[in-house]
């Protein structure tokens, strides 16, 4: 069973009715015991970074979400969910994440050309970068992400739906996945039991599906 986590925040019940169509059995909850109990977690989030933090470390579950990742539980970030895992978010002053996973949340504006719209609004194409030998020969870094479970189910270039002005950066030992928009950007992310897709699967059509499939399957480290 799923746990998807209400801190107030996020398109819970879309992404619950998804996981249903899948036949994979969640709950929509804020319970520290029901989230204990669950198979794997999903922490949603839509809205500004510091605002999410906030709702999150006011109703104590901050404090569960890490507890159960670092207990090697299988945990995933959607969209904000993706980037309150990181150690800070820069949108609107500096604001602590949950700091599972290294790298900061920095503005697009700025960083991609001025002729393009921000937010990333629409689908893209993703770029998988891990599981691939070739890509991975081709220069990653040193420490660059040995896995990728999360993306097995689908096929690099693959289209999935994005909303975002903000994004992952200096997260190079995480990153799976990249899309071009105007820059590579950062599209989702995986360090053993920690993952995250700055895109929307429950979104996304049979993309989505697949990976939330492929998340569902994941089993505690």
């Amino acid at each position: 069973m799923i746990a998807i986590v209400d801190y107030g925040v996020g398109n819970l019940f879309s992404l619950a009715s998804s996981l249903k169509f899948i036949g994979v059995e969640s709950v929509v909850t804020s319970d520290p015991e029901t989230i204990r109990n669950s198979d794997q977690i999903i922490l949603p989030g839509v809205g500004a970074f510091g605002d999410a933090a906030n709702k999150l470390r006011e109703t104590g579950l901050d404090e569960i979400v890490r507890e159960q990742a670092l207990s090697g539980k299988p945990l995933m970030g959607i969209c904000l969910g993706m980037q309150l895992l990181f150690e800070k978010g820069y949108e609107y002053g500096e604001h602590e994440g949950l700091g599972l996973l290294k790298g900061n949340v920095v503005p697009m504006e700025g960083y991609i050309s001025q002729d393009l719209d921000i937010p990333h609004m629409g689908w893209n194409s993703l770029d998988i970068c891990v599981g691939n030998s070739e890509k991975v020969a081709k220069g990653a870094p040193e420490g660059f992400a040995k896995e990728n479970t999360l993306l097995r189910n689908i096929n690099d270039g693959d289209c999935v739906y994005f909303v975002h002005s903000y994004f992952a950066t200096d997260c190079d030992d995480s990153v799976i996945a990249t899309a071009e928009y105007g820059e590579k950007l950062t599209a989702a992310v995986q360090k053993e039991n920690i993952m995250g897709c700055q895109f929307h699967p429950e979104k996304s059509g049979k993309v989505g599906l697949a990976i939330l499939e492929a998340f569902s399957q994941e089993v505690q480290r």
